[in-house]
């Protein structure tokens, strides 16, 4: 079965509209992103987009053709699954009451999540994994409540070569 998702790395020109413009490609196209995150790379003059698309909203080689359109792309990458790491970030602050603390600092201790705030009433967690550990995590502490929830896109990089 092929992976419904893919993970696409762009290098581009570290300048004004660049995102807006590869955002709006994808909008016009009507290409769906389930995830994305930008930041500038180690030489100031370009930043990384890593994004991860869903192909059944449109064929891959379409989005890397209208991509290379761009004229601020420098490189295209897809990501394998397989030979890469990637991973997301969570910030969760749920309700901790003195009746269910212990157990919810025993979940946390479990799936090695840290605390970076509290009062209480309610803790502050930093929880990053992959998008489906996060989502097994996430799960997890519904049953405590949720009060808010912030996760990052994807980020990704190559494995390192044996």
């Amino acid at each position: 079965m092929a992976e419904r998702f893919h993970t696409i790395v762009t290098t581009v020109e570290n300048k004004p509209g660049v995102l807006a413009r590869v955002a709006g490609l994808f909008s016009r196209r009507g290409f769906n992103i389930e995830s994305l995150a930008v930041a500038p790379t180690d030489d100031d003059r370009f930043s990384r987009i890593t994004f991860t698309v869903d192909v059944e909203s449109a064929p891959l080689e379409q989005v890397v053709k209208q991509l290379n359109k761009l004229i601020n792309v420098v490189e295209i990458r897809e990501l394998d699954p397989a030979a890469s790491v990637s991973r997301e970030l969570m910030l969760v602050t749920v309700s901790a009451d003195a009746t269910h603390r212990k157990e919810l600092m025993e979940l946390i201790d479990d799936w090695r999540a840290y605390v970076l705030n509290e009062n209480t009433e309610q803790i502050m967690l930093s929880f990053s994994a992959r998008p489906a550990r996060l989502e097994e995590f996430e799960e997890k502490l519904r049953p405590f409540g949720i009060a808010e929830i912030q996760r990052t896109g994807r980020v990704a990089l190559q494995s390192l070569a044996d």
